[in-house]
């Protein structure tokens, strides 16, 4: 008899969102070096068939896209974004219901940042994405400055939520929706847990995390490209069509330390303007748009980017943060779920070697 708890190992928990693309990501990666004796515990207060404010990843466009940077900072999260890259491309070739698709990406930017006139900025953010080319000033439309196209991926953010937790599941993962008060206490939620992996997305009261309020519009007019421009104000637009149906996402606002729940109608009215000037939509669609519904949601960031560590709290108990990816939680996924593993084989947590 094991009494009224299941024995796990490592428990993968969260006050929000466990269940987000970089939890989902964390566990899937995880059950891959987990050794005969270990078993995963999967614990959020949201799942993707439940929305909420708070729960991000679920209301995301997404797309990957990269992003010109040279902190050190960025230029982690470049081999992240990397790695994340070529996982896709192996997902869209063996299993394409998971909701990911490879299309076009355009890139518009009217004020460039000095990061996108830099060529070795440039070769590092992209360099490793299929079909690269900057755009000659003949191919950019008036007043665009830099522009670039690529082979990216779209993906159809609750299905492929919703997918991994069904992949984690049939591999052996267990799940229970539960709202943590402390990470404390998700040592206590099942017996013998000696891991639990962060990726709370807001962190539990760190002081360096912040949300990101966007509202996006999502409209049932189809197109055949993402496309994102930067407008000369230092505001952004996209276009981002969901696969399988889904839809397209037009955005989109960032807006630091706004805690406002509602959807502005002055907000849809100038992303929907901006879509009908620039986004490559159908011609039947005639300028007009067919609504869905209006999107907002909070990304969860922190100052000076992720949190990723391995923290030794009692005894052989360690506590693994991965949590405040901000906006970039699709593109940096795969990324940070390899750098989640390979700070637990270093703390001896997990097998090094992934088991068959």
């Amino acid at each position: 008899m094991r009494g009224l708890h299941p024995v796990i190992d490592i428990l993968l928990q969260a006050q929000i969102n466990a269940a987000g693309v970089i939890g989902l990501s964390t566990a899937l990666r995880i059950q891959k070096h987990l050794r005969h004796s270990q078993s995963i515990l999967i614990v959020a207060k949201d799942f993707p068939n439940t929305t909420s404010l708070n729960y991000a990843s679920p209301w995301a466009g997404a797309h990957y896209r990269p992003v010109p940077e040279s902190s050190a900072q960025f230029l982690k999260e470049e081999s992240q974004a990397r790695r994340t890259y070529d996982h896709f491309k192996t997902l869209v070739a063996q299993d394409p219901s998971a909701g990911v698709q490879c299309i076009e990406g355009i890139e518009h930017l009217e004020s460039p940042p000095p990061e996108y006139l830099d060529e070795t900025s440039i070769h590092n953010a992209y360099s490793h994405v299929d079909g690269f080319q900057q755009l000659s000033p003949e191919e950019c439309p008036s007043p665009v400055k830099w522009g670039a196209r690529y082979r990216t991926f779209i993906v159809n953010s609750p299905l492929y939520c919703a997918y991994m937790l069904r992949q984690c599941i049939v591999k052996g993962g267990q799940i229970r929706e539960y709202t943590l008060v402390n990470v404390m206490e998700a040592f206590h939620l099942a017996g013998n847990v000696k891991t639990v992996v962060n990726c709370s997305g807001m962190g539990f009261g760190d002081p360096k995390s912040y949300i990101i309020r966007g509202q996006t519009c999502l409209v049932r007019n189809p197109c055949k490209m993402t496309l994102t421009r930067q407008n000369s104000d230092g505001t952004w637009s996209f276009c981002i069509p969901r696969p399988l149906g889904g839809g397209t996402i037009i955005g989109g606002t960032k807006q630091p330390h706004n805690w406002d729940p509602n959807p502005s109608i002055e907000t849809r009215k100038q992303l929907l303007s901006n879509a009908a000037k620039w986004f490559p939509f159908t011609p039947e669609s005639e300028g007009k748009f067919d609504v869905i519904c209006d999107i907002v949601g909070r990304r969860p960031a922190r100052e000076g980017g992720m949190r990723l560590e391995a923290e030794k709290v009692v005894g052989d108990r360690f506590i693994v943060h991965a949590y405040g990816a901000g906006g970039r939680g699709y593109e940096l996924s795969w990324g940070v779920a390899e750098d989640v593993v390979l700070l637990m084989c270093k703390n001896g947590l997990v097998s090094e070697k992934p088991l068959l």
